[in-house]
């Protein structure tokens, strides 16, 4: 029998000749300002990987627009405008979600065809502090509970219903906390929602029913894949780090981890894993990787080693 998998598996090599004949035109400077913390993300990582990404995410979005227009002859019902194209990007903490989200945000935006790209992070839909404490959650911040999922849902519904102007929380991670602010996006071609959970199926509600999640909106979802052992030693490598930058900020919710040694920060780092994001790995978030469009997997050195596309 000919291969009956309903993905295609291509490697690096293969998946690169995609778009051989294209460039990204991005700059160092440019991607320095995507890059990651810890991310090896570079020029040829572009070409080879995201630039092949962008062109397959692009020809869904051109013809969501014709089957916009055909549905609109068909039901003899115009509308003023199509929704938005909406792509889901999850993953684990520390496996290079949130870099993959910046870059295909820009290189998107560089389409004639969709030239207004907007990227919301579900980190400005987690609850208050205050109220993850009252819950008794603030330990399980990042864990499905710990989210204002209504919210989220109403924010996608809206920005799926083709709203003029939809807003979303904001997040700092500074303060570990949301702020009050808010981003607005204003008729958008293209909306990427990038987040640990996204791509989750729809709770069943205690009445039996199934409700709705917010990987029903979507229209393409991506998950950043890699070995729990790899993404385990990121996310100590990038504690690291932040030990000497970011936490030594003053208004930093870890600024009392500046003062660390080492032993004791590699300590932490490993006990935060062990207890939090790597059992929100294992329970909630690699379960949904079978719901992904698309699956890029990395080796150990961050490198993306092999693409896997769900057949339409």
């Amino acid at each position: 029998m000919a291969d009956a998998s309903p993905y295609v598996e291509l490697e690096r090599a293969d998946w690169a000749r995609l778009a051989a004949g294209a460039t990204s035109a991005l700059s160092e400077q440019e991607l320095d300002h995507i890059r990651g913390l810890g991310d090896a993300l570079d020029l040829d990582e572009v070409q080879q990987v995201y630039l092949p990404l962008s062109e397959l995410l692009s020809l869904h979005v051109r013809h969501a627009a014709v089957l916009h227009r055909a549905t609109e002859r068909f039901l003899d019902h115009p509308q003023p405008r199509r929704a938005p194209f909406v792509i889901g990007i999850a993953g684990s903490v520390a496996v290079g979600k949130s870099t993959t989200a910046r870059l295909l945000r820009e290189l998107l935006a560089r389409w004639p065809q969709h030239p207004r790209v907007e990227l919301v992070t579900t980190d400005g839909f987690l609850l208050p502090n205050a109220e993850l404490e009252r819950r008794g959650l603030l330990e399980r911040k990042g864990f499905p509970e710990s989210y204002d999922r209504r919210g989220l849902l109403r924010f996608v519904s809206a920005v799926k219903s083709g709203v003029d102007e939809v807003s979303a929380p904001v997040y700092s991670h500074l303060v570990y906390d949301v702020t009050g602010e808010r981003l607005v996006l204003r008729r958008p071609d293209i909306v990427i929602v990038e987040g640990l959970n996204v791509l989750a199926p729809a709770r069943v509600r205690a009445d039996g029913r199934q409700g709705l999640a917010v990987s029903d909106y979507f229209d393409f979802g991506v998950y950043v894949d890699a070995a729990t052992d790899d993404i385990r030693r990121w996310y100590v490598e990038r504690f690291l780090r932040l030990r000497g930058t970011a936490f030594r900020d003053p208004a930093s919710y870890f600024r009392r981890y500046a003062s660390l040694t080492e032993p004791e920060a590699v300590s932490q780092a490993e006990r935060l894993w062990d207890t939090i994001n790597g059992p929100n790995l294992e329970t909630n978030i690699a379960p949904t990787r079978g719901r992904a469009s698309l699956v890029l997997r990395k080796d150990g050195d961050h490198t993306v080693r092999w693409v896997r596309l769900r057949k339409r």
